[in-house]
């Protein structure tokens, strides 16, 4: 394949016109008499506290951009008028610059950081790092190649992820469009996935990077927090994989990119001690095997076959592949093993819901803002968003849009309306659980499910292993036969394992009780129409991930963040906007943050207040490693979110009033992501010096 590297466009510099480089908070903004007349404000856009302002204080600064729009003053008395004229802005005070560390701490570009994953996070995290100037950056994982869920030992021919092209690249590297894209609307393959990672780590990282492959995380813990401009002190306890050794690897900071889909969860009823000592001699596997299993698979199962009985065609007993779970990973193996010619059953409780067209999908339902204004964020920012969600109208439209889009998706696949994948599907509205399934394909789970060539067991759970060694229980005493049994059981947290209790508790990314009730403080109208029966454990724990990054108990250490860990449908774009959050928050970069720690707990517990009642079943499903944001849908919001606390330009996509919720979201956008930081962080150095003249 062949692959384009982006080049940086022209850049947005944004232009000081005042002595000061301070910065607005929420507070502040309400006091302000100066207005920035948002660029967006034609399409209906609520203008935030944090888009740019003025503050208004004792000095008074105007960020005036060359993007479109221009802070204009209000009418004011003439008083007012003479007392806060721009030629009028003389400093007062020094500026703060205690948080810029970068511009205290000459040394901080050479302390070493350490990335635990080599994922879609863990890559882009590092290449961040790297064009901000940071020279001691490691890469570990127990993988022997990049791509962490995409490394090569783990795709195999046929895998289709759950994202379409352009969902899944890097602003620096085009992705060439995947095979069969006509036929599959642009679903992207494992294989693809592959590719893409391998080559971006090869032009970017090798060489630049010390990568520690093969070599597995044991523990980390942090010996000394950061404290005064003093860096912190982590300890990583890796073992190579090759040879056996240990040793302990020391860093200044820490990023763990290892994702929630690292760690397979096997309940202990199904697991291969569990299978022997029921007397069951097939084959027992975790789908994080799969590409590993898969000739072994083809080889224990015979194709299938039929025999006649009573003119009725029978598949042949016992020369069967069982997968037990009902998500994307569990139809991706059934329809693997189903198109190379085996007898699959699938068994599960609870299953994804679904898109799927005879014809493409249009791009922008994808690749927009449209599904994203659908489905309610925490704050809603523009006019159409309020009007969704708050009115009875909106609610009416918002559900009736999404039924029609689940409607059309079951009649594409002829699925009656008794089927479980209808009536034991999680929710569109209510849930982050979707299988994007694209075209209408003969060869997907749902075709050969509608063929007939893949077996449904639904709803059941499958209680453990026969006595007679010959396969599973179900919930319902009845046994059925396997050669092979596949755990589509999911994954649990990827921390547990590797961070000392100490750590833990001291940095403040475990599950705590909660200290806030949860209880709708929103009241949007949209989500009071078929609000599913929360899961009973929904009020015994929480955690306080800061914008799902940071623990907000270390907030103001600036030395630990959480990556790759956003549940979110466009892993590209979000990856990338983290990544640059994430780097600016390491080199001290002014930015919207809490003050205080207490700030910083409460702001992640309401978010994890609003998860719970946004997704009143989802929490009970995800492990710890996916807790910190469930952004799903919302993602370009999120995103807009992580840009505006870095004072960065938002809605990058543009669009006038009539196209904006339409136009494509692509990660050129963030092409200039870098150098726009250090223009701020310079500007913010300038007229730091100013003032201390």
């Amino acid at each position: 394949m062949n692959y384009q590297v982006h080049f940086k466009p022209a850049l947005w510099i944004p232009k000081i016109d005042c002595r000061c480089f301070e910065f607005p908070s929420v507070r502040q903004i309400a006091e302000c008499p100066f207005t920035c007349q948002d660029p967006h404000s034609s399409m209906g856009r609520l203008k935030r506290p944090s888009q740019r302002e003025c503050k208004f204080s004792e000095c008074q600064c105007l960020v005036r951009s060359q993007r479109p729009g221009f802070l204009k003053k209000p009418n004011m008395p003439a008083s007012s008028q003479s007392d806060h004229s721009t030629d009028s802005f003389l400093p007062s005070s020094p500026p703060s610059l205690t948080t810029h560390l970068a511009m205290a701490n000459s040394d901080i570009f050479s302390q070493p950081v350490g990335i635990i994953g080599t994922g879609v996070a863990g890559l882009i995290n590092a290449h961040v790092l790297l064009q901000d100037g940071f020279t001691d950056v490691t890469l570990i994982s127990r993988d022997k190649s990049v791509g962490g869920t995409w490394a090569r030992e783990r795709v195999y021919p046929g895998l289709h992820i759950n994202n379409v092209h352009g969902e899944y690249k890097f602003s620096p590297l085009e992705m060439p469009p995947p095979e069969r894209s006509d036929a599959t609307g642009g679903r992207l393959t494992g294989i693809a996935m592959r590719d893409y990672m391998e080559t971006f780590s090869k032009v970017f990282l090798e060489g630049k990077v010390n990568f520690r492959l093969r070599t597995e995380v044991l523990k980390v813990k942090r010996e000394k927090a950061s404290s005064g401009g003093s860096p912190a002190t982590w300890i990583a306890t890796v073992r190579d994989l090759k040879t056996g050794d240990e040793q302990d690897l020391f860093f200044n900071r820490v990023i763990v990119a290892t994702g929630g889909c690292s760690n397979p969860k096997v309940p202990e009823e199904l697991s291969e001690t569990s299978a022997k000592k029921a007397g069951y001699p097939g084959l027992v596997f975790h789908t994080s095997k799969v590409a590993e299993k898969l000739n072994e698979v083809l080889e224990i199962v015979k194709p299938r076959e039929e025999v006649v009985v009573g003119g009725d065609a029978i598949p042949r007993s016992g020369e069967r592949v069982v997968v037990i779970g009902g998500g994307k990973s569990a139809q991706d193996v059934c329809a693997k093993l189903a198109n190379e010619g085996r007898r699959v059953t699938i068994v599960f409780d609870r299953t994804d819901t679904f898109l799927a067209a005879p014809k493409a999908i249009p791009e922008f339902i994808r690749r927009s803002r449209f599904l994203s204004l659908l489905l309610p964020h925490r704050h809603l920012d523009t006019v159409i968003e309020r009007f969704l969600h708050t009115t009875w109208l909106g609610s009416k439209i918002v559900h009736g849009i999404l039924d029609t889009l689940l409607e059309l998706s079951f009649k594409a696949y002829h699925i009656p309306p008794d089927s479980p994948f209808r009536r034991n599907a999680h929710p569109l509205f209510w849930g982050v659980r979707l299988s994007d399934d694209g075209m209408v394909r003969n060869d997907s789970f749902y075709g050969l499910v509608d063929a007939g060539l893949i077996d449904v067991v639904a709803p059941h759970r499958v209680a453990g292993y026969s006595s007679d060694g010959k396969g599973v229980l179900l919930d319902d005493g009845t046994a059925l036969e396997a050669k092979v049994v596949v755990l589509a059981t999911g994954y649990q947290s990827s921390w547990s394992d590797i961070f000392t209790r100490e750590t833990v508790d001291e940095v403040g990314f475990g599950k705590h009780v909660p200290t806030l009730p949860i209880k709708d403080y929103w009241e949007y109208t949209s989500t009071k129409n078929g609000l599913p029966e929360a899961h009973p454990s929904i009020n015994g724990w929480t955690t306080t991930i800061y914008r799902g990054i940071v623990p907000a108990k270390n907030l103001l250490h600036r030395d630990f963040a959480l990556v790759g860990s956003l549940f979110t449908a466009n892993p590209g774009y979000t990856n990338e906007v983290v990544a640059h959050w994430v780097s600016s928050y390491f080199q001290g970069d002014k930015m919207k943050l809490p003050k205080t720690t207490e700030e910083a707990m409460l702001e992640a517990e309401k978010d994890s207040v609003w998860m719970k009642v946004r997704f009143p079943t989802m929490l009970s499903w995800v492990n710890d490693s996916y807790s910190t944001s469930l952004d799903f849908w919302t993602w370009p919001q999120a995103a807009d979110d992580l840009l505006d606390d870095m004072y960065l330009p938002t809605h990058r996509n543009g669009g006038n009033w009539l196209n904006w919720p339409f136009k494509l979201i692509e990660p050129k956008e963030l092409s200039t992501l870098t150098e726009e930081r250090k223009a701020l962080r310079r500007a913010g150095s300038s007229m730091g010096n100013m003032r201390t003249r």
